[in-house]
């Protein structure tokens, strides 16, 4: 994986994710005041979202990151017990590509392509 440490690039990629979170919770932080101010979506601009349609977009973003940030936080508890990099499912090293592409990886390959066939 380079001479980059994985840990400094999961607590950047968490700060990241902690940016983008304070910007969508923001959002449907102004959301609920437009609402809250008696704002109805029918009278919205017809060429325009709807406050629901903003709404669901934005809380779907907050999930998201929120997943996202669970997985990054995940990966660090593992550097912290020494278990980056290999596969919760086998225990086998999960390959150095494979970690490049996807720093949050908790299966190695061969064990995600198993996971994915199963749903």
């Amino acid at each position: 994986m380079n001479d980059v440490d994985p840990a400094d690039l999961l607590i950047t990629r968490r700060e990241q994710l902690l940016r983008e979170a304070g910007v969508a919770e923001s959002r449907l932080s102004d959301i609920r005041t437009i609402r809250a101010g008696g704002s109805d979506d029918d009278e919205h601009d017809p060429e325009g979202e709807t406050l629901s349609a903003q709404w669901s977009q934005a809380e779907g973003l907050r999930a998201g990151l929120a997943d996202e940030l669970a997985e990054v936080d995940r990966a660090l508890a593992r550097v912290a017990d020494g278990t980056y990099g290999v596969c919760v499912r086998c225990g086998r090293p999960i390959g150095a590509e494979r970690l490049a592409a996807r720093p949050t990886a908790e299966l190695c390959i061969d064990c995600a392509r198993i996971v994915e066939a199963r749903r």
